[in-house]
């Protein structure tokens, strides 16, 4: 995908690299949000209340990171691709289960996609840095710290069923 014009200084070369790293990760991104929400709008339960109030906490976190890979994507000259078409196509992580409504499975389910969506974080981390982007691999460090935060809370709950 073409860059537009930018005085930023980062080579052109590392800015495509960058931004195709910053897409995959908003893909990932972008489905772990709707995947939030679903799990916000579905889970049923003697833990409802906290559990609704802990998914929507959670989509915050993960729709600001949305925002922000977004704008640093566009900030390098690319183009953010966060359509719903585009991320299906996209997104790294595993389908989520539509048909659960109990609060355990909707945690094991978030855990499972925060996990995975972390683990894309943290390798990114290194592809920025060898691409030559401090700046992004910053960005990608404190949202794997972000995410790895919100799986503790999601974790949490699951290791008070046991």
């Amino acid at each position: 995908m073409a860059l537009h014009p930018t005085r930023n200084d980062l080579s052109a070369k590392t800015r495509g690299k960058v931004t195709e790293l910053l897409n995959a990760r908003l893909a990932d991104a972008v489905d772990l949000a709707s995947q939030v929400k679903q799990a916000h709008w579905n889970v049923k339960g003697p833990h409802f209340i906290g559990l609704h109030e802990l998914f929507d906490a959670i989509h915050g976190v993960v729709n600001g990171q949305v925002d922000e890979l977004a704008e640093r994507i566009t900030a390098l000259g690319g183009v953010a691709t966060g359509t719903v078409a585009a991320v299906a196509r996209a997104s790294t992580l595993s389908a989520y289960p539509l048909t659960i409504t109990r609060g355990a499975d909707h945690l094991d389910a978030l855990a499972k996609a925060l996990a995975a969506y972390g683990a894309g974080l943290r390798k990114a981390i290194g592809g920025a840095g060898k691409a030559g982007d401090d700046v992004t691999a910053d960005l990608f460090t404190g949202m794997t710290g972000d995410i790895d935060k919100q799986l503790w809370l999601v974790e949490a709950h699951l290791l008070a069923d046991s």
